[in-house]
């Protein structure tokens, strides 16, 4: 008995001595010791006007502070008469409202479907209310031969009538 009271006193004094030189003589974290001072050589303070400027140089444009062109975000109403073709430009998007209308592609590639998660290559027929992308110019939307009258599709970006 006299023997698990003094094991049990060691520990106690063992325990107590590892936290006092734990709390006393412990180095900084390695965490801390490398952080960085802000504002110092290896970690400069920099402005927004100067990040603006370097991204401007990466992109070839402007960046930031309204002096970026901004696309324009509009949905313009536009009539599509029988015979004529829709050519979209890049990055423009397109939803048939109004009338049958048939994919144009001047090269295998095709229209992203957005909404049917398709492909639409040249000559497919195109569901009413799809959201259309045009990955690059060179491909547009024409009504079906078979119909009188032209479509009436919704755009947003650039377009041309031929």
């Amino acid at each position: 008995m006299k023997q698990k009271v003094l094991r049990g006193i060691a520990a106690v004094v063992l325990i107590g001595a590892g936290v006092w030189v734990g709390v006393n003589f412990a180095s900084p974290l390695e965490a801390e010791s490398n952080a960085l001072t802000p504002g110092s050589v290896q970690d400069p303070v920099v402005t927004k006007s100067y990040v603006d400027e370097q991204l401007a140089k990466l992109s070839g444009g402007a960046v930031g502070g309204g002096t970026a062109p901004v696309a324009d975000s509009t949905l313009e109403v536009v009539i599509v008469p029988a015979g004529k073709t829709l050519m979209a430009g890049q990055g423009t998007e397109v939803i048939v409202r109004v009338g049958k209308a048939i994919a144009y592609s001047s090269d295998a590639s095709g229209i992203a479907d957005l909404t049917g998660g398709t492909d639409l290559t040249k000559g497919k027929s195109i569901p009413t209310n799809h959201l259309l992308l045009f990955p690059r110019e060179g491909r547009g939307i024409l009504p079906d031969p078979n119909q009188k009258n032209g479509l009436t599709v919704l755009v947003k970006g650039s377009y041309t009538l031929q």
